[in-house]
């Protein structure tokens, strides 16, 4: 009797599903094969990436019974569970789940379906097969061993062999052959269309790490296309950056990749790179995935948007999307701008690249302190002046990201630094003072002022802390060492020689040379940025002997400062935070010259009347850590637009050499208390 009640049961269950209304799903469109042979397809209005070439498993079929002929090639989900009978609910939880979580997986997957439990030996009963064909997915493919019921006339077939344990669940690409199966990875190709890309890339599949270039753009104006992989691949990966999806500044080497540094001349001499930079390969090893290389300014140059002539300059989504991104890490902070789909973005900094970029995206940056991460294997500017930042929207993923890749392991040298081991304690330590520097604030804009007095007055508040007003440049300029107190000379002078020496003998020398034998003693066509300062190089006064007595002069600046200046405690590994404005102070600036002699815009890197250097170029000279905030944002009258539109407002934060996940813990309990906000993707940060 209990046994007909359960198949009254299920018969019931299975005409309801009859009954229901039919499944409108879209049917596999193919375009074309890229030449490294991978597929790409649509389905419906999603365009797609199959990584056919290098599938991630290849396995055998039984059993099969009224299933896809030889050749058909169907989207497929791979359902992973854990329990030992699957039902109905299980499925329909599991796809909710699999719908609600991801951007790369879509119904339009359930043409066919992979189940397979990690319980021991599994059973599909009678209620999961009505539920499959209720919304109408063809055939299903189980691996050996597992009972099923009857398939109400649903094609099935066994998977007999094959490294199941490779096969992660989310979407696929299924093709069929006699008595096999593949599953080739998939990949959403989102359009770029703010481009602040060079291409997308995708890891190759062939066993070397190595990663493919996708060489395709999207309609209507060519957008690269950004091959992005789904998260479900990543949901039982205990890595800490499982499914974090990366991209990458043009400097850095991805192994497959030519590394261009934004030039064309050099990547016409340049080979593909033959492995990954240890600190991008720390991002793999974590969990990350790499989606793409970003646009920079020629060789990390400081090149103004105008200026640049190998690339199309990258467009920022804030505002009026004509404002600026900054220079050389540009494509970075504008693409966590502009993409929800993207979580971090790998920048550098020498002299203001990632801070500036994070203030006018209006998204979390930081240059690091000096040494807090190799550069092996990157484009070098300035050896001992070149560190590595993330770009992020969120205050606490930032934090997150930063302290699991700064790994002690990877620390640079003292030798390659000029300074002292650095030491990272991760404490609460906190600043007892907010130094305020009245030669770099207040802001420019006095809209913009009463977001940062209110940001003060939290974190007096928070910390308990002591705001102090003071001079910067009076305060360098009273040292009594002349060589520490004439804050300009060290900028021009030292740091100057800093920031070129490495990249002439790693980069502009052999440049020029090759360049030279290749086409009848010429010089390459490079950007203007670069092009005077490589033609009328003096490799006399900026020799070998130079470069090191430079770095010893920047030691004893930086021992200075690190003693009268920004200094530890017993209580603080940063006895203060220092306040000022990398960006623009609240007001618009733009991509086109003309726009900026506007009285309401302004231009990038202008040093304050007053102030000897630029703030951007403190913590270059002093290697102190610098995080560029975002707190606010205020209205403008768009000189492009003729409407009233936002821009962010940022402040940077500044504490001693080594004193970053202390400055970190710190901006997680702004955040905890509401001071500091995740920003949006789009045209408001807020």
């Amino acid at each position: 009797m209990a046994e007909l009640r359960k198949i009254v049961a299920a018969a019931a269950f299975f005409a309801s599903y009859v009954a229901a209304a039919p499944v409108k799903r879209n049917q596999i469109s193919f375009l074309q094969k890229t030449g490294e042979d991978a597929a790409i397809f649509k389905l419906g209005d999603i365009s797609y990436l199959a990584n056919t070439a290098y599938p991630t498993v290849t396995a055998g079929l039984t059993g099969q019974r009224d299933f896809a002929g030889v050749g058909a090639t169907l989207p497929i989900t791979v359902i992973s569970t854990n329990v030992s009978t699957v039902s109905n609910q299980t499925l329909e939880i599991i796809l909710e789940s699999y719908a609600s979580s991801d951007d790369v997986y879509t119904t339009d997957f359930l043409e066919s379906v992979y189940i397979a439990s990690t319980a021991g030996t599994a059973s599909i009963d009678a209620s999961a097969l009505s539920y499959l064909t209720g919304i109408d997915v063809k055939h299903t493919l189980v691996p050996a061993g597992t009972r099923m019921a009857s398939s109400y006339g649903q094609s099935t077939a066994t998977i007999a062999s094959g490294n199941l344990t490779a096969l992660l669940p989310g979407p696929y690409l299924a093709i069929f052959t006699a008595g096999s199966v593949s599953f080739a990875p998939v990949y959403r190709l989102y359009e770029d269309t703010y481009r602040d890309f060079l291409y997308g890339a995708y890891s190759s599949g062939d066993g070397t790490a190595s990663f493919t270039p996708l060489d395709r753009s999207l309609p209507s104006f060519g957008y690269p296309a950004i091959p992005v992989p789904s998260r479900l691949y990543y949901l039982n990966d205990p890595r800490p950056f499982a499914g974090f999806r990366v991209a990458i500044k043009d400097l850095y080497d991805m192994k497959g990749l030519v590394t261009t540094g934004g030039s064309q001349a050099w990547a016409y001499i340049s080979k593909p790179a033959n492995s990954t930079a240890p600190s991008i390969q720390r991002i793999l090893e974590l969990g990350g995935i790499l989606v793409g290389k970003f646009k920079l300014a020629q060789f990390a140059s400081g090149a103004n948007p105008w200026d640049w002539q190998d690339e199309h300059y990258p467009f920022n989504p804030r505002g009026d999307g004509w404002l600026t991104c900054s220079a050389s890490s540009s494509g970075g902070g504008c693409s966590i701008a502009a993409y929800e789909w993207l979580d971090f973005a790998i920048g550098s900094d020498t002299g203001s690249s990632m801070r500036r970029t994070a203030a006018v995206s209006g998204t979390f940056g930081n240059r690091p302190s000096q040494g807090m991460i190799t550069l092996e294997g990157v484009i070098p500017l300035g050896g001992a002046t070149d560190t590595a930042g993330v770009f992020s929207r969120d205050p606490y993923k930032w934090s997150y990201f930063a302290k699991h890749w700064y790994a002690p392991s990877l620390h640079q040298s003292s030798n390659l630094t000029g300074l002292s081991a650095l030491t990272v304690p991760d404490t609460d330590g906190f600043p007892k003072t907010i130094l305020y520097p009245t030669d770099y604030l207040p802001l420019n804009n006095s809209a913009a002022e009463p977001i940062l007095d209110a940001l003060i007055a939290n974190m007096s508040s928070l910390f308990g802390m002591t705001v102090k007003r003071f001079n910067f440049t009076a305060t360098v300029e009273s040292a009594t060492d002349p060589a520490v107190a004439n804050i300009t000379a060290l900028n021009n002078g030292p740091i100057g020689i800093i920031d070129s020496y490495t990249q002439w003998e790693v980069i502009a020398k052999p440049l020029i040379t090759a360049w030279a034998k290749l086409f009848d003693g010429r010089f390459p066509p490079i950007d203007s940025a670069r092009r005077e300062g490589w033609q009328t190089y003096n490799e006399t006064a900026n020799s070998l002997s130079a470069y090191n007595n430079a770095l010893m002069q920047k030691n004893a600046a930086v021992q200075w400062y690190e003693t009268h200046l920004q200094y530890s405690t017993a209580e603080s590994c940063s006895e203060s935070v220092m306040l000022y404005d990398i960006g623009t102070g609240g007001l618009p600036s733009y991509r086109e010259e003309d726009l900026n002699n506007s009285p309401n815009a302004s231009f990038l890197a202008e040093k304050p009347p007053g102030a000897a250097i630029t703030g951007a170029s403190i913590c270059p000279s002093y290697g102190c850590a610098d995080f560029t905030v975002p707190i606010g944002q205020v209205p403008y009258y768009s000189q492009v637009t003729f409407h009233t539109e936002m821009v962010p407002v940022t402040i940077n934060m500044v504490v001693k050499r080594g004193c970053d996940f202390v400055l970190f813990n710190m901006i997680e309990k702004l955040a905890d208390a509401g001071v500091l906000k995740t920003v949006k993707t789009g045209k408001t940060a807020f």
